[in-house]
């Protein structure tokens, strides 16, 4: 357990449409309590199973699981190290649209009618704005990231590039994946209901409310550039660590990837 005051509270301009985690920055660790479920049991559970993925190890950020004291009450939640260098700092790609053209990229995006042309959009968007030369494979990544493990809150606000002082842009490190897994438990998808039954639920807010179509959109037009290589006993062993979390947390976060390993199989 680690305890935090005050002055270790930061706040950013990567809006949620499920509200503000508290977040906090101490000694070059990050922490994120979890707000509306267990946030960080999905970061942790994530992150780590992306370690058995094609990516490499420097493409996405690592959580690991940790309970907070802030003023009064203990929070479950992850932490991660800071993996900015130097000058450098996130820019979400609402910010960088926004500076250019004073205009809501997220708005102009689903202004386009068909899915395939609003992912060409934005890649095309951002690739002037940025002179990165890869941001189509890196965008097909982190859709197939999002629609395997069900992050129903990735936007604008929250897929960001790297800037430095000098005006120099690279890729950032996949992160934020607090809302995966279907981790509302207070309002969306609360315990006790059969998670099978409220799969159908779950909708992307992306470039449309279907994962599956925004992914085929961007495998299409930029490729397949992600596998994965954990197992089932893989599943159980790293859910099994997670001892801060409930059984039936633990259980349903389980049971989840198990139906994702059966629908997209081709990822395997």
């Amino acid at each position: 357990m680690v305890e935090l005051f005050e002055d270790h509270v930061r706040q950013f301009d990567r809006h949620s449409s499920k509200g503000n985690q508290l977040k906090w920055e101490c000694d070059g660790i990050w922490y994120k309590a979890d707000y509306t479920g267990y946030e960080g049991l999905a970061e942790y559970v994530i992150s780590q199973l992306l370690k058995k993925s094609t990516l490499d190890k420097n493409e996405f950020v690592v959580y690991e699981l940790e309970q907070i004291k802030y003023k009064r009450q203990i929070f479950n939640g992850a932490k991660s190290k800071d993996f900015l260098k130097d000058d450098w700092q996130i820019v979400t790609l609402q910010r960088l649209y926004k500076t250019r053209y004073n205009r809501n990229f997220m708005e102009d995006v689903w202004h386009i009618p068909e899915t395939e042309d609003r992912v060409e959009f934005v890649v095309e968007q951002i690739e002037q704005l940025t002179e990165l030369k890869n941001f189509g494979e890196y965008f097909s990544k982190l859709l197939t990231i999002d629609a395997f493990f069900l992050n129903e809150d990735r936007h604008m606000h929250n897929i960001a590039v790297l800037m430095n002082g000098q005006g120099k842009t690279a890729l950032c490190p996949f992160f934020d994946q607090g809302a995966g897994l279907m981790s509302d438990t207070s309002l969306d998808y609360p315990l006790g209901v059969d998670p099978m039954i409220m799969l159908g639920e779950v909708q992307a807010k992306t470039v449309c409310a279907s994962f599956e179509e925004a992914l085929d959109a961007a495998e299409k037009l930029y490729g397949y550039h992600l596998k994965f290589s954990f197992t089932k006993s893989d599943v159980r062993k790293l859910i099994d660590s997670t001892g801060i979390y409930s059984d039936e947390e633990k259980g349903r976060v389980e049971t989840i990837i198990f139906q994702q390993m059966r629908k997209y199989q081709y990822l395997f």
